[in-house]
C-alpha cells in the first residue's frame, strides 16, 4: 500500500504522497468500475454512467458527474438508449432540454450493478465513519475554481 504522511515532511512532500495516495485510489475504483461493468456486458463509461444517474438529468448534469465531456456523455447515454436501458423525455422546466431517464430495465440494470460495485470495493476496508470522514474531507478539497 502507499506511504503514510509523515507530519514531520514539508508541506510539498506531504502533498505530494497525498496526490500521489488519492490517484492510486482513483485508479483502484476505475479498475473496480471497469470489472463489475463488463461482467454485465457493459464498458466502463456506461458503468459510470448508470452509477451517477441518481434520478431525471441532462445530459449537462451527467458529463459533470462523469467528469467528461457533454459530447462524451452523449455517445455513451445514445448506446444505453440503444440497448434499450435509457430514455430521453422532455424537460420540464426547459423546454430546449432534455432529461435523461432510466428505463425499467435500465433501473435494474443499475440496482445489479450497484450490488456489483459494494461486493470488494476499494473503499470496504474503511469503516462507515472513516468512509464519512474521507467523503467530508475531500469535499473541502474539491471547489469549483
Amino acid at each position: 500500500m502507499g506511504r503514510v504522511i509523515d507530519e514531520r515532511e514539508p508541506q510539498p512532500q506531504a502533498e505530494r504522497v497525498l496526490c500521489g495516495l488519492i490517484n492510486g485510489l482513483a485508479k483502484q475504483i476505475e479498475a473496480h468500475v471497469r470489472v463489475r461493468a463488463a461482467t454485465l456486458g457493459l464498458t466502463t463509461s456506461q458503468g459510470v454512467a448508470l452509477r451517477e444517474l441518481t434520478g431525471p438529468m441532462t445530459l449537462r448534469e451527467l458529463a459533470e458527474r462523469m467528469s467528461c465531456e457533454p459530447s462524451n456523455a452523449t455517445f455513451v447515454a445514445d448506446r444505453l438508449e440503444e440497448q434499450g436501458y435509457l430514455e430521453r423525455h422532455p424537460h420540464p422546466g426547459n423546454r430546449r432540454a432534455k432529461q435523461l431517464v432510466l428505463t425499467p430495465a435500465g433501473t435494474e440494470l443499475r440496482e445489479r450493478l450497484l450490488r456489483l460495485l459494494f461486493e470488494e470495493s476499494p473503499l470496504a476496508p474503511l469503516s462507515s465513519a472513516e468512509q464519512e470522514t474521507l467523503q467530508r474531507l475531500l469535499a473541502r478539497a474539491v471547489v469549483d475554481r
